[in-house]
This record gives structure tokens, sequence and C-alpha cells, in this order.
């Protein structure tokens, strides 16, 4: 993976900016305010950890329907002096109460979008402080700083997230507590327009003073599980106080000479895995960036590896999942054999769908070169839409993606996690690191992770044209969104192949939003790139 730069004048690639350089440090979010949290905590001499827990708490003000205190979080975390790589499952579980029967006497089929019976136990808090606690160097109350600052003061609303925000607005308008806490006179905030969170910023400097067990234990506890019983909810003050953050072996495949690293179930990293062993098996680097040749064999191993998720990823603790054969070379042999490079094939009825695609991913680097690939989410705009009043919380809907099949591996069930979408990456060349990177947006995480791959290791980009080249998003059954930029050409001719494509603008990002950082240990130099469909950047020094 080598990089080469020319002039911009001369640049004729798809990146919307340069790449960012730094030798010391480097931080990397989706919004710029974000950003600079996590650059003041490398500046004031924190490392890493403390830069990550920095920006995804401002990005819980700043862009707070995506993610938040009543959400879920997910890390790898690489601790360069003793050279090892950790991961963190802060994924909450579902109520005590839960079971299928439970939500068939209601007379569901499956797990409602929205509402209350949506929520699983937000376990973001507590994997927030935990990483903290554990491998960071300051104190929660000074790295929430900035978070109460923008929620005190005030921040001006970025464009991108403005019109997600405007996307959310009848939602938030159906309930009061809401409408007062996220809408501005019954409105979604406009671009530049400052808003405000007193309540969001109480509980914060609560949570600084006092810790979070005012959160899993305390008064803010006490209004969840109030709010809970007055929608006929099934949340407990036990679901708060026996949750638990997983700290997990990472897993890995080995793509031409490079190990990928993701974190295993109950979250989808396996997907991501099984897709570039599939592809491997192919000589990608001969086809051209974006060709239908490739697009067709992304979309094909997509299918399969997806297919494999849902009916395999389930929270481990609930069923053992055939790690080894999904994760081996001579199965993705065998799936090849099975793909016709002509002919798309119809994925199995099997596939679930999951539309979420609200989700914050932010990375760091310190002078020490260890190393963060955090990410955090709602699951969708504002996640259930339950806020909790007086306190700015919104509730995430991750239930959501539990089954209500009693066969079903995932199926709901007492105090079980769900099958996760949301998870970070990290790449090491020799058992060395080398770079942290992740792409948001539900299904569209382990497809964007394999393109992104693909485009540096295959196709040989930089870093920025890696993150910016267009897109696809393989939606349902033959359904494949190509992002404008694609070439017609290159659609008629997957068209040909069976593929329904769809085209044109549409008004949600449907192929997400990422960040990196790569070091470039010939030079000892931070290279980072923030992805152009959102309004972050990378900052290094």
């Amino acid at each position: 993976m080598k990089f080469t730069y020319t002039q911009k004048r001369e640049w004729k690639g798809a990146a919307g900016r340069s790449v960012v350089m730094g030798t010391h440090g480097m931080a990397a979010a989706s919004q710029p305010l974000a950003t600079l949290s996590g650059y003041k905590m490398l500046g004031k001499g924190g490392n890493a950890i403390d830069a990550a827990i920095a920006m995804v708490s401002t990005l819980s003000i700043v862009e707070p329907y995506n993610v938040g205190l009543g959400g879920d979080a997910f890390a790898l975390i690489y601790l360069a002096k003793e050279k090892r790589l950790i991961g963190m499952n802060g994924s909450g579980r579902a109520p005590y109460g839960a079971t299928v029967e439970k939500y068939r006497e209601r007379g569901m089929s499956e797990i409602p979008e929205r509402g209350i019976l949506a929520a699983t136990v937000p376990g973001a808090l507590q994997g927030w402080a935990q990483a903290l606690e554990r491998y960071g160097t300051l104190k929660l109350a000074s790295v929430l700083r900035e978070a109460i600052h923008y929620a005190e003061d005030g921040f001006p609303v970025t464009e991108v997230i403005a019109g997600e925000w405007k996307e959310a607005e009848s939602l938030l308008r159906s309930s009061e507590p809401s409408s007062k806490a996220y809408l501005i006179n019954g409105k979604a905030p406009s671009p530049g327009q400052v808003f405000i969170n007193k309540d969001l910023s109480k509980v914060y400097q609560r949570i600084a003073r006092e810790g979070i067990k005012v959160f899993y234990e305390g008064d803010i506890c006490d209004a969840i599980v109030n709010t809970s019983n007055r929608l006929q909810g099934l949340f407990s003050h036990r679901d708060f106080k026996d949750h638990t953050t997983s700290w997990v072996e990472p897993i890995s495949t080995d793509y031409r000479g490079y190990t990928i690293y993701e974190l295993p179930p109950n979250g989808q990293g396996l997907t991501a895995l099984e897709m570039l062993n599939i592809l491997e098996g192919y000589d990608i680097g001969r086809l051209k960036p974006n060709s239908p040749e490739y697009l067709h064999l992304l979309v094909e191993a997509k299918k399969v590896a997806f297919e494999d998720r849902d009916r395999f990823i389930t929270d481990p603790e609930f069923g053992k999942i055939p790690m080894d054969r999904l994760l081996s070379k001579d199965y993705a042999r065998k799936v090849r054999a099975k793909i016709s490079r002509e002919v798309a094939v119809p994925p199995s009825s099997y596939v679930l769908q999951n539309s979420g695609s609200e989700t914050v991913y932010v990375t760091a680097v310190d002078k020490d070169r260890n190393a963060v690939s955090f990410i955090s989410s709602l699951f969708m705009a504002f996640g259930s839409g339950v806020v909790i009043d007086g306190t700015g919380v919104a509730l995430q809907n991750r239930g959501k993606s539990f089954s209500l099949k009693p066969e079903h591996r995932n199926r709901i069930e007492p105090h079980k996690r769900p099958m996760h979408t949301i998870i970070p990456g990290m790449v090491f060349k020799d058992g060395e690191f080398l770079m942290s990177f992740g792409v948001m947006g539900g299904d569209m995480q382990p497809q964007g992770h394999v393109q992104f791959l693909v485009n540096l290791i295959d196709f040989g980009m930089n870093l920025q044209e890696a993150m910016d080249t267009p897109r696809l998003r393989h939606m349902k059954g033959m359904e494949v969104y190509l992002e404008d930029g694609i070439p017609d050409e290159t659609a008629v001719a997957l068209a040909g192949k069976g593929h329904q494509i769809i085209r044109g603008f549409s008004p949600i990002n449907q192929v997400g939003g990422g960040q990196a950082i790569f070091l470039d240990r010939e030079q000892n130099v931070l290279l980072g790139a923030s992805d152009r469909r959102k309004d972050g950047c990378a900052i290094g020094y």
C-alpha cells in the first residue's frame, strides 16, 4: 500500500480534498467541532483514547440524531507500547422481560421500528467511560468538557447535519419531549442556526460530577424506567444495573498481505472479512475501479456473506457461531466456485434488512502511536424516537435488529444482545499497526469497508481518493444503488447481468461516510482522510 502524491492542479482522481498530514498526532470525525475536541485532548497531553471519547461525546451534541447517551458503542484500541490490540463491545442488551411471546401477545410479527419496544439498554456511556478508565490518561470530567460547552452555549449546525436532522422532523414532532429537546419552534435547525441543548448539558454535567452510576442506577435510570412504564415498555432497573461492557478478542483475515481486523459477533465485522476472503480469489487489480466486472463480483460476494450474517450472527453468549468455517479460505473458495461472472443471482429470502444508517465514526492516533477506531450509534435517526423528558436523552432502537421467529438464532431473548451493524476496522502489516478506519451506514458498513480497502490495496488510490471514490450499495433482492460518479456504461453492463440498478438523487445518503488515519512508517508521518459526504475533517499536527 504505497501512496503517491501529485500537485492539486494535476489531480485527476475522485478526492474532494488533499490528504491531511501530521507527525505528532491526528484526529478525524464527521463534524469539525468534534475533530477539534479530539485535537484539543491530544494537545493537552491526552492519548488517542482520550481524543476518541472527547470526539464521540461532542458528536452526541452536534450530531444528536446519530449518536448519544441512549445508544451503543464499539471500538478497536491499539496500545503501541504493548503491541496489543483490544476489542470493546459496548452494545446493550434486551430487557429481562423481553421474549418472543411478549411481542406476539401484542399482535406483533416483527419488532417495531420505533417506540419503546424497539429500545435496548444503552451501552454507549459505559463503553466510553470504561475505555477511558482502562486506557485513557484524562478524567471523564475533563474529556466531557467540550460536549458540555457546546450543549450549554450552543453551536452552529453544519449543512449535511442540518439536512439529515430535517429528515427526522416529523418523528420529533410526534412527542412533546422530543419536540422540546430537538426542534426550534417545531422545526429542525437550519444550516448555520445556533442550537442549544440545556437539558443534555445538565445530564453531562451530572455525569462529570457523579460518574456514570447516575445514568445506570440513579435519577436518569429512574426517568428512563418511568418513561418505559408509561409507554408500556419492558425496561426495569435491573436491566440497567446489570449492564456490562465486554472486552473481546478481535477477529481478522489476511487480504493480499495485509491483516484486516474487525470485532467478533454480535457485530457484523465477520461479514466484511468474509467478503474480502471471497474477493481475494479474483485478480481485482487488473480490473478498473468501479468497472462492471469488479462491481458485479463485489455484489455477489456481498449477497453470500450477508446470507451467512443473517443466518448465523447473534449474541455469542446465546448460541455457537461457526466462525472458523465462515472465515476460512477454503469456504471462500467454495463460494467463488458458485459465483457466475456473467449472471447475478437473487439472494436468499433469509436476508434481513437493516435500514438504519445513523452512526458516527471517529479515529485518533497519538504521538506514541496508540490508535483508536471508535464507532457509536442510535441506529436510526434519533433511535426509537423516545426522548426522556427533561434530559435530552434519545433511546436507540437497536432492538429492531432482533427477530421474532422462535427458530431464529437472533430471536429476542431476555438480556440478549441483537445482531449489530456498527463495526470499527483496523489494518496491520507484518504485525505492525498501519491504519484505523471505518465507514458508517447500517448494512452499508461491510460493503463500505470492503470498497475502501479494495480502492487502497488493489487499485493503489491514496487515502482521500479511496474514501471519496463513488460507492455502490446492494440494497435488497436484486437492487443495487449506484452513487453519482459511477459511469453510465457500468450501470448498463450491470443491468445486463441481471442487477436492478437504482440511480439518481437520493434525499438520504445511501453510501455512508467514513474516516481513516494511516501511519506511513517509512517517514513516521500520519495521513488522514475524512469523507466528502459528511461535514467532518481530519486534523493532524
